[in-house]
């Protein structure tokens, strides 16, 4: 095999995307098979839903909607999908599976796209339900995505975006932030204070010569101590420092925690109450709580955010020509999904079921799942993506509230 010589990197084209070449082998088959014997226009509903979700997490946030819109646009077919950015159960609170969307129309105009379907949510939506979690553990923390140098370029704008609408404040990689609307934010790397030589030179150079509206944050592990370097870019930068960065490697850290402890006591004692702490560097979840306690007032997080394990959806067959049917271990028939605005209790009903009340706290219940496509022609909006950003933080705020982690 010889690398391809139409394409300088290994990546899927849109148009190779939408022509359906990214799917697998068994659907042209299957599609094959059904022209022969005249069953390709067979009229079904395809449920796309998750039995459960990675880390064992009890909530997961729905992400990758805007481009499933894009692959379906134009289809004779109708989609119905929960909002982008819907936080949901994978089960309800009876313990049925929690349907988030149905592809409804003849199988032959979208059956081939099961695969590159399921791969714009499964990924969007790990990585979006993995930044949210780290969201609420640092809640009212400054969160940066430094996770573009884990994965492969092609990806690096949706890793960003799906880190940002869950709730992370900053991206660091240029183009990501173009697309979002946003200044990239970054400090400084190791190799600037290396070739300088001098790391109070560094940033005195940095300060001198980077715009003045990007916050002066030094890096502090590079040649001594970080207790030493905090107290020396302190005095070095005085009041235009912001912040100072730890990214000390594993085989230095020992106890992570008290060397924020450290870096924040010494600080406090010069004067220097205002220095923000930032950590990068093996943040996640497990850790993350802990820092925090420490004194620590920011993160750069990559590798754990861009390397989330995916939430795993399944499409499958729930109505044939109007009739229920399912495979085994799937339930048949249309389902819509109720969740109370008050106390967020899912419950699933048939899709024509009207819940109003909440059985458990009497609160209004609210349908999830709407129709987004008719008939090829795009219903929604979901361009705006500070307003889906928005829409994911209330809820997570109105968990953490629920659960007692934000007052």
């Amino acid at each position: 095999m010889r690398f391809p010589r139409d394409r300088e990197f290994l990546i899927s084209k849109e148009d190779e995307i939408k022509k359906g070449l990214t799917t697998d082998i068994y659907f042209i088959r299957t599609e094959k098979i059904l022209r022969s014997i005249g069953k390709l226009d067979t009229n079904v509903k395809m449920e796309i839903s998750s039995g459960g979700l990675p880390k064992g997490f009890g909530w997961g946030v729905l992400a990758g909607v805007p481009e499933v819109l894009n692959l379906f646009k134009d289809m004779e077919m109708d989609l119905y999908m929960m909002r982008e950015g819907t936080i949901f159960k994978p089960r309800d609170d009876n313990g049925y599976r929690t349907p988030i969307g149905y592809l409804v129309g003849k199988y032959g105009v979208f059956g081939k796209y099961e695969t590159p379907l399921l791969g714009l949510l499964c990924q969007a939506s790990g990585i979006a339900t993995y930044s949210a979690h780290i969201r609420l553990a640092a809640w009212g923390k400054v969160l940066l995505s430094f996770g573009a140098r884990r994965m492969h370029p092609a990806i690096t704008p949706l890793i960003d975006y799906a880190a940002y609408i869950a709730g992370f404040d900053g991206v660091s990689a240029i183009l990501s932030a173009e697309l979002l609307g946003l200044e990239p934010q970054g400090t400084m790397p190791h190799a600037l204070i290396l070739i300088v030589g001098d790391q109070v030179k560094a940033w005195k150079a940095f300060d001198k010569y980077v715009e003045r509206n990007v916050k002066r944050i030094a890096l502090i592990d590079t040649l001594y101590d970080e207790k030493t370097e905090a107290i020396m870019a302190a005095e070095a930068l005085g009041e235009n420092l912001f912040g100072v960065r730890i990214d000390t490697p594993k085989s230095r850290r020992g106890d992570i925690k008290e060397i924020i402890k450290e870096i924040r006591w010494e600080l406090d004692l010069r004067g220097y109450k205002n220095v923000k702490i930032i950590v990068s560097g093996g943040v996640n979840l497990d850790n993350i709580k802990d820092m925090i306690e420490a004194g620590a007032d920011g993160f750069g997080v990559g590798t754990s955010v861009s390397n989330a394990p995916t939430v795993d959806y399944a499409l499958d067959i729930v109505e044939i020509e109007d009739k229920p049917i399912a495979k085994r271990g799937k339930l048949s028939g249309m389902k819509q999904v109720y969740r109370c605005k008050k106390c967020y209790y899912y419950r699933i009903t048939k899709f024509q079921d009207t819940l109003k009340k909440c059985p458990r706290c009497g609160g209004e219940m609210e349908p999830l799942i709407h129709k987004v496509i008719e008939r090829g022609r795009v219903l929604v909006d979901y361009s705006n993506i500070e307003e889906t950003r928005e829409y994911v933080l209330s809820q997570i705020e109105h968990i953490g509230k629920l659960e007692g982690i934000i007052e």
